[in-house]
C-alpha cells in the first residue's frame, strides 16, 4: 500500500494543482494539448526508446499477450457501446479509455516497487507494446475514415517517428552528439507534469460529475483488462513473472494521454478527463486487490 500511495499521491498532487489553476487562470487548453501531442509525447517516447534497459528473455511473449488481450478490450468495449447506444464520439473515447492504460509514469514505477528490477525490463516491453498501440494505431482510429487515408494520417504524426526513430537509434547503437541525448531526456521529462496539469486544468472547465459512462470506462480499464491479460498469458502459456507484470500494467487506471488525444482527433474530451480521474480513484481499491492476486504482499 505505501508503494501505491507513493506512486499515486505525486500524480494526485500535479492534477490537482492545474485544477486549481484552472479554476483561476483561463488557460488555452487547445494550445497545451497540441503542446503535449506534437512536441512533449514524442519527445518522451524516443527518450523512453533510447534508455530502456531491454532484455531478450520474453519479449516477444509479452508484445503477443499485450496486443492479444487489447484485441479482446477493443470487442468488449466496442459491443458494451453498442448495447449502450453509444454515439461516435462517446464510443471513441470509450474504446481509448478501456485500451490505453497509464502503463507509463504509473505502471513502470509501481512495476519497479512490486516485482523489482526483473519486473520492471518486462514492464518496459509492455509500456513500448501500449505506445505502439496508443501512438500509433490510437490517432487514426479516433480520427476515423478509411484505413488508407488513417494510415496515411497517422504516418505524418510525430509520434510514429520518434517512435520508429528511437528504435532505429537504439538498434544501430547511434550516439546522440554533444550531450543531445540529455537534452532530449530533460525535455521529455516535462511531458508527464504537462500532461497531468492540463488534465487538472480541464477537469476545473468541466461540472464535477460521474455517471455510468465513466464508472463502465473504469470497470473496463480496471477490471476487464487485467482479467483479458492473464487469460492471454495463460494461453501463451509465459512464465509467473511475465504473467504478473502483464497483469499489473494492465490493471493501471485509464492514461491522461486518453483524454489528450479524444481532444485532438476525435471523442468526447470532457467525459475521458472525468474517466481517468474516476479510474484513478478507484485503482486505490483496485490495485491492491490485483497485487494479492499475482502474488505481491
Amino acid at each position: 500500500m505505501e508503494a501505491l500511495l507513493q506512486t499515486i499521491v505525486p500524480v494526485a498532487f500535479i492534477v490537482l494543482t492545474g485544477y486549481w489553476v484552472g479554476k483561476r487562470i483561463d488557460f488555452d487548453l487547445q494550445t497545451l494539448s497540441k503542446l503535449s501531442i506534437y512536441v512533449l509525447v514524442p519527445v518522451l517516447i524516443f527518450d523512453a526508446m533510447l534508455r530502456a534497459e531491454l532484455t531478450g528473455a520474453s519479449v516477444l511473449g509479452i508484445t503477443l499477450a499485450f496486443f492479444l488481450s487489447s484485441a479482446g478490450l477493443y470487442l468488449l468495449a466496442l459491443l458494451w457501446a453498442r448495447w449502450q447506444g453509444l454515439g461516435p464520439d462517446a464510443t471513441k473515447t470509450l474504446v481509448a479509455s478501456a485500451t490505453f492504460p497509464n502503463s507509463g509514469n504509473m505502471g513502470l514505477s509501481l512495476t519497479f516497487f512490486a516485482l523489482g528490477q526483473p519486473g520492471l525490463d518486462r514492464a518496459i516491453v509492455f509500456f513500448i507494446a501500449s505506445s505502439v498501440l496508443m501512438f500509433g494505431l490510437g490517432p487514426a482510429f479516433l480520427r476515423g475514415g478509411g484505413l488508407l487515408q488513417s494510415l496515411l494520417f497517422t504516418l505524418r504524426l510525430p509520434l510514429f517517428w520518434a517512435l520508429a526513430g528511437g528504435l532505429l537509434v537504439r538498434g544501430l547503437s547511434i550516439p546522440l552528439p554533444l550531450g543531445l541525448d540529455e537534452g532530449v531526456h530533460l525535455l521529455g521529462q516535462a511531458c508527464i507534469p504537462v500532461m497531468l496539469l492540463t488534465l487538472g486544468i480541464q477537469i476545473a472547465r468541466s461540472k464535477p460529475e460521474w455517471g455510468p459512462f465513466e464508472l463502465q470506462a473504469s470497470g473496463l480499464r480496471l477490471l476487464a483488462a487485467p482479467l483479458l491479460a492473464g487469460a492471454a498469458g495463460w494461453l501463451l502459456g509465459l512464465e509467473r513473472l511475465d504473467i504478473q507484470v502483464l497483469v499489473l500494467q494492465s490493471a493501471m487506471p485509464i492514461a491522461v494521454n486518453a483524454f489528450l488525444m479524444a481532444g485532438e482527433f476525435g471523442g468526447d474530451g470532457p467525459r475521458a478527463a472525468r474517466a481517468v480521474v474516476l479510474s484513478s480513484v478507484l485503482s486505490f481499491a483496485t490495485l491492491p486487490l490485483v497485487l494479492l492476486a499475482i502474488g505481491v504482499g
